[in-house]
């Protein structure tokens, strides 16, 4: 086909507009746009399809039989038809009658057809239609009619949704009533409970007008609005001092480099050259990523993604004068925000004291939105199915993400029944709250070192709200994540100090930037190593840190100049192999020497210590730990590499668990190691902050554990009701002679022995 598609579909927009002004009912205007398709794809058939009382009705063809018109109708699911207004996704199909939804209906004389593409008609980001053509030979349509077709599927949404053809409440189910109370699931991000009223993160900007009156002016106002967006971004990234401005920090980076992306402008304007307006053009480059993030299984891509889809939204918000975002305008109740998805960035711009929880249609563990939320104490539960469907904005919502469930409208009995719980869940938080000052010491007086792990500026205070021992890890990538650019050294310096000076004489570990692969950086150029596979287990970590020693040293002067006259222990992430500690503890050795040299005040002792997360390092400990301070075990990515099982995968979350005989034994081999070589060991991961598997890590004989500091008060509950000596016999038992898990038979001691898991 010798048309492009920005030529193809202006050919049929300038026909369909025509057809739009005139004075016409609108099923003459709908039986106008099928023979106009029809005409300019030269295709032998086009059909519209309605929704229409929950069922997908023929509205018009032009190429099937006259009679089914207002005849066939097919349900969500049901046909090639049926299965594209249900995923809202595109089928372009050589042979339709080899694709398992194919459904043949007699009463259309389609049988004499071979080829099938269908694109879904969207209003308010639902599936209110479908748009299909057929050919008699069997072929594929070219990419530039499929376009073609999107493009005047977008046109055909304005026409039906003036002319009140459709279920106004689209998915082909009816809005529930405000009054009725409706539960749904979703899946577990972080841990809490919350209730409040339902705001929505973004007003939902629909788009009036798609076909444009004057190309030049509409790509005017793109232009226009890409150069506002651009000046936000550059003055939001030259204001950003990582943890300084509270709720202002702004995670810019991936932002930028989308928002410099020629291609991703060049399809905006490609997309007015076929007629349509600034705001259609952008929502139809965002239906298209949109449609993309649903084909995308690998979760680093898919939350740049969501990325990119978040600046289109700013884009859309820009060039339609609706710039308010429900941040902007303020919290004025305790409130559950309600989103498709959210940029980290724009999480923190929230009033902390009204934001209770956050409900998200998609969301990941690894999103970097996840890992802010869980540094904030905010519970998220993501991946909820048609919450901005279900939920209207005011809308009463509990949530209680540890059931992975959201009540909607809660009934009296709902809420009494919350209530309680939460209750209870305030009551313990509030004894717990009370060993404040009391040292985790065992029954028979063993004393067990319970740390936070941070990452924010304002994680310091948590040291003293819940009386831990100090930082037992310190996250520096944050710094990194949040930075449009590569931190200033100065910058990184005051960062570190600051911990420092927060945590007064207690201790902090402070592990060495961790990023690449699952936490990409735009500045970073990773062409050259190219998309990777798996990025958990590829260019990361101390593994990019060597390679891009500038990028350490930096680091290394920093923290070096920040624990001047103090201890300063120092954390590699990701050893694999003996000679990669070697190597960076040399590189600091060295920044040590040269900053010395130019009389600078040196800390009084470096302690270095080296992350067990890979496998591989335990075949190699004879070798490591001479040379070690500490050792320090990352129980999540540890789990996921012994069990060759993504810790992100929904499927494979809960099917290994950490008491799994596997674990436990890997685990007593490297401690009973480490306690030989008199080296301390520590466990820094969310397996150390649960009551019954921090238990059976100190029946292992671990006696320090990192965890996050809402787990400190329940560990030390934990802690202060066990006899640690007779643990350590049982649990020496049971992994003699172990059975699938050790879950059950711990569960039944501490039950026996009155410790104290809640």
């Amino acid at each position: 086909m010798a048309l492009t598609a920005a030529a193809s579909a202006r050919e049929i927009l300038t026909r369909l507009h025509d057809v739009m002004a005139k004075r016409l009912p609108a099923q003459s205007k709908l039986n106008s746009v099928v023979n106009t398709i029809g005409e300019v794809l030269h295709s032998e058939v086009c059909s519209i399809y309605l929704l229409r009382e929950g069922v997908l009705e023929l509205f018009a063809t032009r190429g099937l039989s006259q009679d089914a018109v207002h005849v066939t109708k097919l349900a969500l699911g049901e046909g090639l038809v049926g299965t594209i207004a249900q995923h809202v996704e595109t089928l372009n199909l050589d042979e339709a009658e080899m694709h398992p939804a194919f459904a043949y209906r007699p009463e259309t004389g389609e049988e004499a057809y071979h080829s099938f593409a269908g694109v879904p008609i969207i209003r308010r980001e639902r599936a209110v239609g479908v748009l299909a053509v057929q050919h008699a030979d069997p072929r594929r349509y070219a990419d530039v009619e499929i376009e073609a077709l999107q493009t005047v599927a977008m046109v055909l949404s304005e026409l039906i949704a003036n002319a009140d053809l459709v279920d106004t409440a689209g998915g082909g189910s009816v809005r529930p009533q405000p009054t009725v109370a409706t539960h749904t699931r979703g899946f577990k991000l972080v841990e809490g409970m919350a209730a409040g009223v339902a705001v929505f993160h973004q007003p939902r900007i629909t788009i009036e007008h798609t076909v444009a009156e004057d190309v030049e002016a509409e790509r005017h106002r793109v232009y226009a609005a890409f150069d506002k967006m651009r000046e936000q971004i550059e003055r939001m990234a030259s204001q950003a001092e990582f943890g300084g401005g509270g709720e202002q920090d702004e995670i810019l980076a991936t932002y930028k480099m989308f928002a410099y992306d020629e291609g991703w402008s060049r399809r905006i304007n490609e997309a007015i050259d076929s007629g349509l307006t600034a705001e259609a053009a952008i929502e139809r480059v965002q239906q298209r990523t949109r449609q993309r993030m649903r084909e995308i299984d690998d979760p680093l891509l898919r939350d740049r993604m969501h990325d990119l889809e978040d600046l289109s939204n700013r884009l859309l918000r820009i060039v339609s004068g609706q710039l308010g975002t429900a941040a902007q305008m303020g919290l004025r109740q305790d409130s559950i925000l309600i989103a498709r998805n959210l940029g980290p960035a724009e999480l923190l711009e929230y009033d902390r004291r009204r934001l209770k929880g956050v409900v998200l249609e998609e969301g990941s563990l690894t999103a970097h939105v996840t890992i802010v939320a869980r540094a904030m104490g905010v519970p998220v539960l993501g991946r909820v199915r048609d919450i901005r469907r279900l939920v209207a904005e005011g809308d009463m919502l509990l949530l209680d993400v540890s059931e992975e469930s959201l009540f909607i409208r809660p009934s009296s009995a709902m809420q009494e029944a919350f209530e309680a719980k939460l209750a209870l869940s305030q009551k313990r938080r509030a004894a717990f709250a009370r060993l404040r000052s009391e040292a985790p010491v065992t029954l028979d007086g063993h004393r067990v070192t319970v740390m936070v792990n941070a990452g924010l500026r304002d994680d310091i205070a948590a040291v003293d709200l819940t009386g831990a021992d100090g930082i037992g890890l310190f996250r520096t990538e944050f710094q990194f994540l949040v930075s449009a650019t590569l931190p200033q050294r100065e910058a990184q310096r005051r960062l570190y100090k600051d911990v420092l000076d927060g945590v007064g004489d207690k201790s902090v570990t402070f592990r060495t930037v961790d990023i690449g692969g699952d936490k990409a950086l735009p500045y970073l150029d990773h062409d050259e190593e190219g998309e990777e596979e798996n990025p958990a287990m590829g260019w990361r970590a101390l593994r990019l840190a060597l390679d891009r020693d500038g990028l350490m040293k930096a680091q290394a002067r920093a923290l070096i100049e920040a624990g001047a006259g103090r201890t300063l222990n120092v954390m590699f992430p990701m050893v694999s192999e003996p000679w990669e500690f070697d190597q960076a503890r040399a590189l600091f050795e060295a920044q040590r020497a040269w900053l010395a040299a130019r009389g600078k005040k040196m800390p009084a002792e470096i302690r270095y210590g080296a992350m067990l997360e890979v496998p591989a390092l335990a075949e190699v400990l004879d070798l490591l730990l001479p040379k070690l301070d500490f050792l320090s075990i990352g129980t999540n990515d540890l789990t996921q590499f012994l069990f060759a099982a993504d810790r992100a995968h929904p499927k494979l979350a809960m099917r290994y668990d950490w008491l799994s005989p596997s674990i436990l034994r890997f685990l007593k081999r490297v401690t009973d190691q480490a306690h030989a070589a008199d080296v301390p060991v520590a466990v820094c991961g969310e397996m150390g902050g649960r009551p019954l598997e921090a238990m059976a890590l100190i029946g292992l004989g671990i006696d320090r554990l990192s965890i996050t500091p809402a787990a400190v008060g329940p560990i030390k509950a934990m802690v202060r009701s066990l006899d640690r000596a007779a643990l350590m016999q049982v649990v020496q038992t049971q992994l003699a002679d172990p059975r699938t898990s050790l879950r059950a038979a711990l569960e039944a001691w501490a039950h026996e022995h009155s410790v104290e898991l809640a």
